[in-house]
């Protein structure tokens, strides 16, 4: 994947992720990059005590450590999100009934979007989280039930898909990088990579 193999790198980059959403932000950034699952169980983290931001980081640093045991010269991104209302957090629906629980409870509320990521590579670690706050509109149970049906977000935490119609859900967000509402922050990672290396 990527855009510019012509680009020297000071590792070959590895996405530790099959998101195609995730994929297409790195793309833009013109690195050759390859993208691979990292196989961790997320859930086994999700039942224990830590808070929504320690959770975030935790997962992004799991994904992105798996990757590099078996990629120890390459540089991995590892990322997650953690969609969270106070301490409660709202984890993918996976079904429709479910998303319109979600999208119920955070009507009329401010959420956070917690993005979190790491980096490895032979020069060290890196780890970030970039925080959105996003303000949901007063929404009614039609309005929920209309949106589910045309986004399906069943696939998103929160349960809303904000590159979709689920932009329309909301009166304000409050961000410093529109990319991390998406599922990776770039501008911060791109910092980050130029420091160890890789061009602009």
């Amino acid at each position: 994947m990527g855009k510019d193999k012509s680009l020297t790198l000071p590792y070959p980059l590895i996405l530790a992720s099959t998101s195609k959403y995730r994929g297409e932000l790195l793309s833009q950034l013109g690195w050759d990059f390859k993208a691979l699952a990292p196989g961790v169980d997320e859930d086994q983290f999700k039942n224990n005590t830590l808070s929504p931001h320690d959770l975030a980081l935790t997962l992004s640093e799991c994904k992105a450590q798996a990757v590099f045991t078996n990629n120890p010269d390459a540089c991995v991104i590892g990322s997650d999100q953690v969609c969270t209302l106070g301490e409660k957090i709202f984890s993918k629906p996976y079904t429709p009934e479910a998303a319109f629980k979600q999208l119920k409870e955070m009507q009329g509320k401010a959420h956070q979007l917690l993005t979190a990521v790491t980096i490895i590579s032979p020069q060290g670690k890196e780890r970030f989280v970039n925080t959105t706050t996003l303000h949901m509109r007063n929404l009614n149970d039609e309005e929920i039930h209309s949106y589910i049906k045309a986004d399906n977000p069943v696939d998103c935490a929160g349960s809303y898909k904000l590159e979709g119609r689920g932009i329309k859900l909301f009166q304000k967000i409050e961000m410093n990088d529109h990319t991390a509402i998406i599922g990776l922050p770039l501008i911060e990672l791109t910092s980050l990579l130029m420091k160890w290396g890789y061009p602009l």
